[in-house]
């Protein structure tokens, strides 16, 4: 009985011992490679940069901005800032008169040394970078609100601030890229180009009469 057993479990361990050895032996033979170059290489950052839609400049989002919108706006900030003239400072300053002022204006306040490092004063511009992503427009400031994402949404309330207390003039939209006479003088030359003279053809009618 002892026998038996001993021999079964031999011809287990050898069935073992040669199934490891064509397992070593099978993926030294097949053993995959990787191609010398990829069938192709996805660019995905590249790709949206390219086919993605050219951010619309401040200034035109401006000329249709609604403040009533940007006061309804305004009430995600309200739990931080006052923009009332005279207003106290809460966790952030008070916003009255903010608009074209320096960074770190409002005397008193805590501001943090990235905000006030940040050259310039508050222009369109950068008014909208900064409600855009507070954290990129001052890398290391204290501020913890993420942003707004939506474009038309931060022209209201820019729109907003600038009523309270600052009255800026609004930026000029830019121009349009193609001049309506530039299209005109284009559509003439191929009108031009297309036409056969009027000379030819009366040449060539006494030619035919002949």
């Amino acid at each position: 009985m002892d026998d038996r057993s001993n021999t079964i479990a031999g011809w287990v361990l050898a069935g073992g011992i040669v199934a490891l050895g064509l397992s070593i032996v099978t993926g030294m033979y097949f053993h995959p490679e990787a191609p010398e170059k990829e069938g192709f290489a996805v660019v995905a950052e590249a790709a949206g940069e390219a086919g993605g839609a050219a951010a619309v400049p401040i200034a035109t989002l401006l000329a249709t901005a609604d403040i009533a919108k940007g006061e309804a706006v305004f009430k995600k900030c309200a739990a931080c800032h006052t923009i009332n003239q005279g207003g106290a400072n809460g966790i952030g300053p008070n916003l009255w008169a903010a608009m074209g002022k320096p960074h770190g204006h409002v005397p008193g306040f805590a501001y943090s040394d990235a905000l006030k490092s940040v050259p310039g004063n508050w222009d369109w511009e950068g008014m909208d970078k900064w409600l855009a992503n507070p954290k990129k427009y001052a890398p290391g400031t204290k501020m913890t609100f993420a942003g707004l994402g939506n474009p038309e949404e931060r022209a209201n309330l820019i729109l907003y601030l600038n009523a309270q207390g600052s009255n800026l003039p609004l930026p000029t939209p830019p121009a349009a890229e193609a001049p309506a006479a530039d299209a005109a003088a284009a559509d003439a030359a191929t009108g031009e180009a297309g036409a056969a003279p009027a000379t030819d053809a009366a040449a060539v009618a006494p030619a035919a009469a002949k």
